[in-house]
């Protein structure tokens, strides 16, 4: 059998039509598609549940992230043993959580926990490390109810506010109090913060603000922060405050031609043996991806195998081992343009590691990049902190984003 692979030039040549075809498919895919595959029901005595900090809420340790947009698997999850399922307004325009309302309809309500989450990237005030002054708290309160409309529900378990960065975004006065007039009507059970960056200082904000329930927060084993992650995670969490994790698999992919995957059970399950995470929302787009998360959430124990794959990608140079970016942002200041190049290079990780275009669109979007002026550049004075070719990523991105 020929398991040769295309070379980089014709991946990026094609990758258009590759993968937008293959999202479209993953997003057309019937339910009863997948539905066909056998629901193997997982006995609870061997599902691992952690409890979720102070909400009241025990999870089996795997979720289920917002990467499929096909109805068959969430219900396959369902059945499975899976519980919590994230989504967000912006993940199709609104239209997956309008697809989770399908799923959920008609289900006891208490046999299921969803999370969703305003998206404030517009209202950031970097230079203030907070959000402009005058953002209205009302905002928020739109957002959410919006998504109750879509998911079909009165109220939501976990509400976040995302694009948390800094102690003073995460203590940001008007959308603080419009979480908790939310959580006082009854709308959200849980206050939540979700943070890509500066995950450390959000984390401790949070454990010391006596307000937030759960933070979402990017954890894996390629971070390079990572023991003061640790330490972090753990405060928060004897602060009461229910962690989830999130981007647990660092990319997914090496490469960016997915010739060298990340072992996602290994990686997973490092992740899940800090008892101080609560539980992760790894993406699941497949039935056999199902499965493996599955196994997971009976057993973390690692491998022989598993323990030399993360130790043997550890000892290698980081930009040839990852496509996460570690989102320290000290590439923006030498940007002649200012792009937000973080989430650029997230919208990459999309693109290239998960194999998610619509993602990667909808993320760039959010943060006005619809054009990038890279192409403008003869040369890129950005020099990336742990090695990436800045502009070599953002031109690729562009040939099948913009």
């Amino acid at each position: 059998m020929d398991t040769s692979k295309p070379g980089r030039r014709h991946f990026v040549r094609t990758g258009l039509a590759g993968l937008a075809g293959a999202a479209l498919s993953s997003a057309c895919k019937s339910s009863r598609e997948t539905s066909s595959a056998p629901a193997k029901k997982t006995p609870d005595a061997k599902i691992i549940y952690r409890s979720l900090g102070r909400t009241g809420i025990r999870l089996p340790i795997v979720s289920m992230g917002a990467v499929s947009f096909d109805p068959g698997l969430y219900r396959l999850a369902l059945a499975s043993g899976i519980r919590h399922f994230d989504t967000a307004p912006a993940y199709r325009n609104g239209n997956h959580e309008r697809m989770l309302g399908q799923v959920f309809k008609g289900l006891p309500r208490d046999s299921f926990v969803v999370a969703t989450s305003f998206d404030p990237l517009h209202y950031l005030d970097r230079e203030n490390r907070t959000f402009r002054k005058g953002t209205s708290g009302r905002l928020l309160l739109d957002s959410l109810e919006g998504s109750l409309r879509r998911l079909g529900l009165d109220h939501v378990d976990i509400f976040y506010l995302s694009y948390l960065f800094s102690h003073g975004s995460t203590l940001y006065g008007p959308f603080v109090e419009a979480l908790q007039k939310a959580k006082q009507e009854g709308k959200i059970r849980c206050i939540g913060g979700a943070t890509h960056e500066n995950e450390p200082e959000v984390l401790r904000a949070a454990a010391e603000s006596g307000i937030y329930d759960a933070v979402l927060t990017v954890y894996n084993f390629r971070q390079v922060q990572r023991e003061e992650m640790n330490r972090a995670i753990s405060q928060a969490a004897r602060a009461g405050i229910g962690i989830v994790a999130m981007k647990t698999q660092a990319g997914a992919s090496w490469d960016s031609e997915s010739q060298r995957l990340v072992n996602m059970t290994a990686a997973l399950k490092w992740a899940l043996q800090n008892e101080s995470v609560h539980t992760a929302i790894p993406g699941i787009t497949t039935a056999q991806q199902l499965e493996t998360d599955l196994a997971v959430m009976q057993n973390l124990a690692l491998t022989d195998a598993e323990k030399s794959n993360l130790e043997s990608v550890g000892a290698l140079p980081y930009r040839f081992t990852s496509l996460f970016c570690q989102q320290c942002r000290r590439c923006v200041p030498q940007c002649p343009y200012r792009l937000e190049i973080p989430t650029l290079m997230r919208g990459y990780m999309y693109a290239y590691g998960y194999r998610s275009v619509s993602r990667a669109r909808e993320t760039l979007r959010e943060a006005g990049l619809a054009a990038l002026p890279c192409a403008q550049c003869s040369s890129c004075p950005v020099r990336c902190a742990v090695g990436f070719d800045v502009r070599s990523k953002a031109l690729d991105l562009a040939r099948i984003i913009c």
